[in-house]
């Protein structure tokens, strides 16, 4: 064999070699790579000035939890920012109404809020294409005052069904709208807070509720029906009316892979009033005394006088829905 070849042969036998065993120690002989330590982060310096703790849509009325203090960059902080300095008092902004939409952690405006009292403070406060309906209530249908502007309540009406026939008339009460937005108690937006700071409650006449312009047309009839009585509803009812909701097809539910319309259609689903499906309770369903159904007219009859006689003797008596007639058990008529 040719000594040149056999040279080249030799090389790149030991260029490949080498090639492995650096690979190899690369692969093996290299440690694991540390994480890098993450460095704290510089403190802000520059005052404390109020964000938002989570989305405010517009129309959301602010409580505590709503808002907060929070260092913010000096040389980023507005004139319009609330600061945190002086006498000035987070408690003063609760029940005040946001007028544009705040985004989770930002800071708040004074222009983007409407203090109670103020011009258009009602209309800012309403959702869009929602209206405020005000409905009269006693001392004893308003939750003995615990109802707050912010709370979220349902509607029970309660009546007398009289109807045509002898005997007492029907007493019903059935919960006619749900999930209405409280706006104001009598001509008050916010909560009355006491010398401790904390919530005062009293009693009130006239409570005004947040509605679509068709419920607000149903309330409108309502009222001239009977007596209207509110009833408080709890925070945690908004999961079953979602699965309510999505049963029913009210909704379109998101596929998984988009939060964002998820939360969005949770949302719409707790801040959305509705009617229809009604519950209904009777009198004789709370006392045997009571009636379950509206008293029959009796059925007249063509006799002298247009009197009704009386049957003589055993009689079977005979309903067809709401016309109830007498028929006597042997014997002619």
């Amino acid at each position: 064999m040719d000594s040149r070849k056999i040279i080249l042969l030799v090389s790149a036998l030991m260029v490949a070699a080498i090639t492995a065993f650096l690979a190899r120690s690369l692969i093996v002989g290299t440690p694991a790579p540390q994480a890098a330590a993450i460095a704290a982060a510089a403190p802000v310096n520059g005052p404390e000035v109020l964000v938002a703790t989570r989305a405010l849509p517009i129309g959301t009325i602010l409580d505590a939890t709503a808002v907060k203090y929070q260092p913010w960059p000096k040389e980023l902080v507005e004139n319009a920012y609330f600061i945190h300095q002086g006498n000035f008092d987070i408690k003063t902004l609760q029940g005040t109404v946001v007028r544009n939409p705040i985004t989770a952690g930002q800071p708040i405006t004074q222009g983007a809020l409407v203090k109670p009292g103020d011009r258009g403070f009602l209309a800012a406060a309403l959702g869009p294409g929602m209206r405020a309906v005000t409905v009269p209530v006693s001392q004893q249908s308003s939750v003995a005052g615990f109802v707050f502007p912010g709370d979220r309540i349902d509607l029970v009406l309660t009546q007398n069904v009289v109807g045509g026939g002898d005997g007492p008339p029907l007493k019903v009460a059935e919960t006619v709208m749900r999930n209405l937005r409280v706006l104001a108690t009598d001509q008050r937006t916010d909560n009355t807070l006491d010398e401790n700071g904390k919530t005062q409650v009293r009693t009130f006449s006239m409570v005004t509720l947040e509605a679509t312009p068709k419920l607000a047309e149903q309330i409108a009839v309502v009222q001239t029906l009977g007596q209207l009585s509110l009833s408080l509803r709890s925070l945690a009812d908004n999961q079953s009316e979602l699965e309510q909701a999505i049963a029913s097809g009210a909704v379109n539910v998101p596929d998984g892979s988009d939060p964002k319309a998820e939360k969005a259609m949770m949302v719409k689903v707790a801040a959305q009033p509705s009617a229809g499906s009604i519950s209904y309770e009777t009198g004789a369903d709370v006392s045997r005394f009571q009636r379950r159904t509206v008293p029959g007219k009796p059925v007249e009859t063509n006799t002298p006088g247009g009197a009704t006689p009386v049957p003589k003797g055993p009689v079977v008596r005979v309903a067809r829905g709401n016309a109830v007639t007498d028929v006597a058990v042997g014997g002619k008529k």
